[in-house]
């Protein structure tokens, strides 16, 4: 070989070192991060999936199936579906719903009945996607599923959307009546996620309704030791819990949660994490979704 051919050959092939190195990294970087996911995910007595976008095309998954059952997540699901509704009639969230006392049910999680039982008044769609999202209140979402035409409508209007293996068949009342009717609100990680992904890229929503389920995430006071339990103090998290019933022996249906997380730097991303059939106690389902959560967030603030 010439000395000018070995000189081209070493500097394309510097060239080319050049250009895979960073990509060499970044792979050995996410395949460092599935490891660590998967080893926290069989730390416990449960089983553990978890999703997150990485980047244009790129979404790791973990234990990806789409019987997980979403519990209280599916109020997020259900929020798109009655904003999309008020959008679609030229209606704002100030349109007002009717609260009767029979729709405060005792026996179940309400914060709404707690305040207000005499029931007689309305509530505008805004308060009430404040009580069911950011509180998980019970009876607040069965009236939004009464409003919007139930649990199938919501199923078709996320499915329309991509969520094409995501389940939504009960409401509260159903399930509190019929535990293991939890098993008719189902979805996977994966589809979780990239429905979370489409609303923080401002594709499900208008500006207005989309801002107001992003300030309403932002404000949720249910699960702070879940996604949000590791992550620096301050962090923002707009996101939305679930937690499910237990058998008679202790196996808790669920344990979730899913949510968009901003970065110090502005950029944000979104994270799903579904736990089911956990033999674990609430603490320890939480702190492995928490520490789930901090390792996908040191990934990010190390790019």
């Amino acid at each position: 070989m010439s000395m000018l051919r070995t000189l081209a050959f070493l500097l394309c092939g510097g060239i080319l070192w050049g250009c895979s190195a960073p990509a060499a990294r970044q792979a050995a970087r996410r395949a460092a991060l599935e490891r660590d996911l998967r080893m926290l995910a069989d730390s416990v007595r449960a089983t553990v999936g978890a999703a997150v976008v990485l980047g244009e095309g790129d979404t790791l998954t973990l234990n990806d199936r789409p019987d997980y059952p979403m519990a209280s997540v599916c109020k997020f699901h259900q929020a798109l579906a009655v904003l999309d509704s008020l959008e679609r009639a030229r209606l704002t969230p100030d349109f007002r719903l009717p609260v009767r006392s029979s729709d405060l049910l005792p026996d179940t999680w309400s914060p709404l009945r707690d305040a207000r039982p005499e029931g007689g008044y309305s509530l505008s769609a805004a308060e009430l996607l404040r009580y069911s999202v950011a509180l998980s209140d019970n009876n607040a979402c069965d009236l939004l599923f009464r409003f919007v035409g139930g649990p199938a409508a919501v199923e078709r209007h996320v499915r329309r959307l991509g969520a094409t293996h995501t389940r939504i068949g009960a409401d509260e009342a159903t399930m509190h009546r019929d535990p293991a009717t939890q098993h008719a609100n189902t979805t996977s990680p994966l589809e979780a996620v990239r429905l979370l992904e489409r609303f923080r890229r401002g594709e499900v929503l208008g500006a207005a309704c989309g801002d107001l389920l992003m300030r309403t995430m932002i404000s949720t006071a249910t699960g702070p030791d879940k996604l949000k339990g590791a992550l620096p103090a301050g962090t923002t998290v707009a996101h939305k819990t679930g937690s499910g019933f237990r058998d008679a022996q202790g196996i808790a249906t669920a344990d979730n949660d899913i949510g968009i997380v901003l970065l110090p730097d502005g950029r944000s991303y979104s994270v799903a994490v579904f736990i089911a059939a956990s033999a674990e106690d609430d603490a320890t389902d939480a702190a492995v979704i928490a520490r789930i959560s901090r390792r996908i967030y040191d990934f990010f603030i190390s790019r």
